[in-house]
């Protein structure tokens, strides 16, 4: 089978009527699958490799946490149960998270439009979420390479095949159950271009361990809290979340001591990429090509949505997580201090980090 390569990256949203029935007529963007079969759009890097040549082996947390990598692999066609119904939150609270539950254009529906409309939202929001999870695959494998340590690169060796597997999963998910499959958003795209194509391999760790996967696992352990326990994608959260809560811990460890050999100037300047990644990463919570498709006016629907109660206790939520780590790895700095407290969310900075590992919570068999 050969690929399709592009210059752009697609922007059609995917349908898969096979997982239900869905009403596409007011759409104007839909991709068969013969049209979008191994599409793949080329990035360079100028990546710098090691080889490690006394195979030294640490006995230190990250050695830990790849052994329990190894212990605690689960598998997506014996460890879950697609024939279960996804398990979606109650209406009402879609509604209340959705940030439209007093707006115009959302009330001037029929209740089939709006259930529509969630759908259309979450399957957004379940994508961004699958994007993310082949970024993190992408630079999970550089870091392979990169990582200076012989225990950084079986860590990082382990972590590439959880992140395969988050892929595999989420891909399946949206395919199978959900049926929609939206493209990558801009500013999701930007910050993965931006760590991909960075020759500084702690930049890599940043972005992805601290920035990427600390705001992953704060959404899906929020997601989690919302819907059905008996569904689905509770399920699938659940195992998820084990992976990522290792990830997240093995970049903080590694991060701290690096970051103290630094000169002022290199951690300002990475202080300053961490405070760029948060930035983005706000932004690719507006699901605007949802709005663009049901005929909203993009910029109103963008307002509403980002100053609605429901997602401003989400998106807060997601950086109780990041604003602590980047405290203990020491890139909040003074500087770049003013700027978290401009965006609202310097407040959590004396919040618990992730470098306090819960071995017992980390250590559980998968069912028990």
């Amino acid at each position: 089978m050969t690929a399709t390569f592009v210059e752009n990256t697609p922007n059609q949203i995917r349908f898969f009527k096979e997982a239900q029935k869905i009403e596409v007529d007011h759409m104007d963007v839909e991709l068969t699958e013969t049209a979008v079969n191994e599409v793949a759009e080329i990035f360079q890097t100028p990546l710098t490799g090691t080889f490690n040549w006394d195979y030294h082996i640490n006995e230190d947390r990250i050695k830990k946490l790849y052994d329990l990598g190894k212990e605690l692999n689960w598998n997506a066609d014996l460890d879950l149960d697609w024939d279960k119904p996804i398990g979606s939150a109650p209406y009402e609270v879609r509604v209340f998270m959705s940030g439209f539950s007093e707006y115009p254009p959302f009330l001037a529906m029929t209740q089939e439009k709006r259930e529509e409309f969630l759908r259309h939202s979450e399957a957004w929001t379940d994508s961004q979420f699958l994007h993310g999870e082949q970024g993190a695959l992408l630079v999970a494998s550089q870091l392979v390479s990169c990582a200076p340590t012989y225990n950084a690169k079986l860590y990082a060796a382990s972590q590439t095949f959880d992140e395969a597997r988050h892929v595999e999963t989420f891909n399946r998910f949206l395919q199978k159950k959900a049926g929609i499959m939206y493209p990558i958003d801009g500013a999701l795209k930007n910050i993965i271009d931006k760590i991909l194509s960075d020759e500084r391999w702690d930049l890599k760790f940043i972005g992805m361990q601290v920035i990427i996967e600390g705001l992953a696992l704060a959404a899906f352990t929020t997601t989690k809290e919302y819907v059905d326990p008996q569904g689905f994608k509770k399920d699938m959260l659940e195992l998820i979340i084990r992976d990522e809560a290792r990830h997240v811990a093995f970049g903080i460890h590694y991060l701290a001591e690096y970051v103290k050999t630094l000169t002022d100037e290199e951690r300002e300047d990475r202080a300053e990429f961490a405070y760029q990644a948060c930035l983005v990463s706000r932004e690719r919570l507006v699901p605007t090509a949802v709005f663009r498709n049901f005929g909203w006016d993009e910029e109103e629907a963008r307002k509403v949505f980002l100053q609605g109660g429901g997602m401003e206790h989400f998106r807060k939520l997601l950086f109780q997580r990041v604003i602590p780590n980047l405290r203990r790895i020491g890139l909040l700095t003074d500087r770049i201090r003013p700027k978290f407290e401009e965006l609202g969310i310097l407040q959590f900075e004396n919040m618990p980090d992730d470098s306090e590992i819960d071995w017992a919570e980390l250590s559980k068999p998968l069912y028990g």
